[in-house]
């Protein structure tokens, strides 16, 4: 009999704890798990923690390494935000998993840049070369438009950031388009020399070394679309403790701590 009464108990304890715990990815007035890349993402973060703190706020930040668990994490409600990810690439992951985040605010452009240990430009790519890209198909319309814009190919009219590589309209130096490289192994690909030129995002170039400024031999505009942003399950966005994280990522000091750690290779936003 007390064997069972006290089975009885500790199940009764363990519901309570858990009716009361709820997942650590709920939205706190007092505290936010953020889910982020390690570079420049989660370091932001870490300059933001004291910041947040004297608002009241606890922020522990989680790191991934990779594009897609990110948004599934924030899904699941493991994490309460993710910074990490551009609005093309947040959209597209919206229609294909049917998430219902939205945008809390946009932080930071990470300009992307081409990488080649063969050619110091690319007006020296010999015909047929060969592009390594990401596999995500929602960064292929901005690598697209920066070639474009470099005047190594044209896009289909109309397609803009939507552009795959099949809207390739013309391709006078017969480039090669290799496409099937996830983004985190990009700078494998250009540090084993591989195709004769990559493009890599910013956050995985600096975390594997690389400068952008010094190192790519050419740079997307600063004034690209692709704003990262932080980014929350719906009815979240006004919740106390993301407000306060967005206003303290756009404040002036890590406005200016962004701009003198990463000298031009990310630049803040202000709205």
């Amino acid at each position: 009999m007390k064997k069972i009464f006290s089975v009885l108990i500790i199940a009764i304890v363990a519901a309570a704890l858990a009716a009361c715990g709820g997942k650590s990815g709920e939205v706190a007035d007092d505290k936010l798990v953020v889910g982020a890349s390690n570079v420049p993402h989660a370091e932001i973060l870490e300059e933001a923690k004291p910041l947040l703190k004297e608002k009241g706020i606890d922020l522990e930040i989680k790191t991934f390494q990779d594009y897609v668990l990110p948004n599934k994490a924030l899904a699941e409600k493991e994490i309460g935000a993710n910074y990490f990810q551009h609005v093309p690439y947040l959209e597209s992951q919206m229609k294909d998993h049917n998430y219902k985040f939205e945008n809390a605010g946009g932080i930071h452009i990470e300009p992307i840049g081409v990488y080649s240990k063969k050619y110091k430009s690319l007006k020296d790519l010999p015909n047929g070369a060969t592009i390594i890209m990401s596999n995500s198909v929602a960064d292929h319309g901005r690598m697209l438009g920066l070639l474009e814009k470099e005047g190594l190919i044209k896009v289909k009219e109309g397609k803009g950031t939507e552009a795959q590589i099949k809207d390739v309209a013309e391709n006078p130096k017969n480039l090669k388009f290799k496409a099937d490289v996830d983004a985190g192994m990009l700078p494998k690909a250009y540090k084993n020399n591989e195709g004769d030129a990559v493009l890599i995002n910013t956050n995985y170039a600096i975390d594997a070394g690389l400068n952008p400024k010094k190192d790519a031999i050419a740079m997307e505009d600063t004034d690209s679309p692709f704003v990262n942003i932080i980014a929350v399950r719906e009815g979240d966005k006004d919740k106390k403790s993301v407000k306060a994280l967005v206003e303290v990522l756009r404040s002036k000091e890590i406005q200016d701590f962004i701009e003198k750690k990463y000298k031009g290779a990310v630049v803040p936003v202000t709205e």
